[in-house]
């Protein structure tokens, strides 16, 4: 077993990586069974594929499970089922002292997340990852929030969960897809800085989403790693250095929202087209060499995913696009700080950028993509 400790003083917790750990899981996570039992938040595909295993392995152990199965999908991340599951662990009794777990992909942990944080004036809970974007990124670090009609994650809070426990093995149930686009985070962390690791993408990524244990095992422990060391080091973005796992993400929420948070664009998929369009961005812009942006393009498409404003089925003009910007949490003082690059392995950011510039730049990059 892989253990990556996230350093947080009193809300230091582990992150445990192991192939068939849900089918063990009652060794890790009986201890937090106050009065022998534990409520289990998912959806209804999770539900159906791991739930079975989880709760076999508590119910050997003695500890009584009562799941909550919410509805899948990104709606879900709302203000309707944040009541909803909120209703249900007060009529389950949940206490402040005791543990929700959060079984599922990022929806799941960050709805869960952000109800132990506000339940009671806050409980505790345990994130069980069951995507490979939730495993590599949305699980670790404590961003817990729901979507508002005006973007993603914009109701939320900063609450670190009490361990985090990573199966492998539940990828195997998921369609192909969404691996790819749990993928996109995965390659983020070599393009941040990492260049050794982008380059271990590009020459092994394709066993990762052939399903090979080895290369999903090591991946997820080198990204978690990475982000559990950004995230002790600026656990709320106070210093900066925390915002550059964003990187992707302002291009990426905007196309989203222009798709309307559906399935027409799952959010991986969106980061790997933002990751793409800030790396042009910053060779637009002569920040970047033009060959780093197009090694970034060249192994997103390599790989299956959006890597441009067509592929990612967004059809809005660029001054379309700048007007979902303006709706980011990171805007202050008017001035939305952008992460660009000066090459791959040297993300950083930048608080210069012209929105008028980046709407100018997204019409051009359709154009030059036929």
């Amino acid at each position: 077993m892989a253990i990556v400790r996230v350093a947080l003083d009193s809300r230091s917790y582990d992150i445990l990586i192991e192939q068939g750990v849900l089918d063990r899981a009652a060794t890790h996570l009986a201890g937090y069974a106050r009065k022998g039992r534990l409520v289990v938040v998912t959806d209804r595909h999770v539900a159906a594929a791991q739930l079975p295993r989880l709760e076999a392995s508590l119910r050997a152990a003695n500890v009584a499970v009562e799941a909550v199965v919410l509805p899948p999908g990104e709606q879900t991340k709302s203000w309707r089922h944040l009541e909803e599951l909120l209703d249900a662990l007060l009529a389950l009794e949940i206490e402040r002292g005791d543990h929700v777990v959060a079984l599922g992909g990022g929806v799941i942990g960050d709805l869960v997340g952000f109800a132990a944080s506000i339940l009671k004036r806050g409980c505790h809970f345990i994130q069980v990852p069951t995507t490979l974007l939730a495993q590599v990124d949305s699980s670790v670090g404590g961003k817990t929030a729901i979507n508002a009609k005006a973007g993603k994650n914009l109701v939320g809070s900063f609450y670190q969960p009490s361990l985090v426990l990573i199966d492998p093995s539940t990828l195997d149930t998921l369609p192909a897809r969404e691996t790819r686009a749990g993928y996109a985070e995965v390659v983020k962390y070599g393009l941040i800085d990492d260049p050794a690791f982008f380059a271990w993408c590009e020459a092994e990524g394709h066993r990762l989403l052939s399903g090979d244990v080895q290369a999903r095992e090591y991946a997820i422990e080198r990204s978690v790693a990475a982000k559990a060391a950004i995230v002790a080091d600026d656990e709320r973005e106070t210093s900066g250095r925390r915002a550059l796992l964003n990187l992707g993400h302002t291009f990426g929420h905007a196309l989203e929202a222009d798709t309307g948070f559906s399935d027409l664009l799952l959010h991986g998929e969106g980061v790997a087209a933002g990751m793409a369009l800030a790396f042009r961005y910053s060779a637009r812009r002569g920040l970047c060499p033009a060959e780093d942006a197009e090694r970034v393009t060249a192994h997103l498409k390599a790989v299956g995913l959006p890597h441009d404003l067509a592929s990612a089925h967004v059809k809005a003009d660029g001054a379309a696009l700048v007007a979902h910007m303006l709706h980011d949490k990171k805007m202050a003082a008017g001035t939305l700080p952008f992460l660009l690059a000066r090459g791959i392995g040297q993300t950083f950011l930048s608080k210069d950028v012209v929105l008028d510039d980046v709407a100018a730049f997204l019409d051009e990059d359709r154009m030059a993509a036929g």
